[in-house]
């Protein structure tokens, strides 16, 4: 056998070393993913009813917000009216009397008030 012959056995040797060392890493990748799968479908099963609980929940809380959220409309509303007439009711010439006469009874009270305290 000469040089070539063993240059051949020799190269021959190694692409056998290299293609066992690949063969091992796929095989172990493959362990490695199949492990994955598992792991994310038990992950998958243990999360998902926990996201359901969790948006039951949710719909719990916001079913009491929308309704609050109506009063607070309906209170807004009213003040409004309230503040529209009351500015209406003022600004009238019937509101203007009203003042008057408050005007004169708190006066009139605070004379009486001070003719006793003499």
């Amino acid at each position: 056998m000469g040089p070539g012959g063993i240059a051949t056995i020799i190269a021959a040797a190694s692409l056998f070393v290299i293609a066992v060392a690949i063969a091992y890493t796929v095989f172990r990748v493959s362990k490695f993913i199949d492990e994955a799968k598992t792991s994310l479908k038990a992950f998958t099963d243990d999360t998902t009813p926990l996201l359901n609980e969790s948006t039951r929940t949710l719909e719990l809380i916001n079913g009491p917000l929308e309704s609050f959220a109506k009063i607070t409309k309906n209170v807004e509303e009213v003040t409004s009216k309230v503040t529209g007439a009351t500015t209406g009711f003022m600004e009238s010439p019937t509101g203007r009397v009203a003042g008057a006469l408050l005007g004169a009874a708190t006066l009139s009270k605070g004379r009486k008030s001070k003719k006793k305290s003499d």
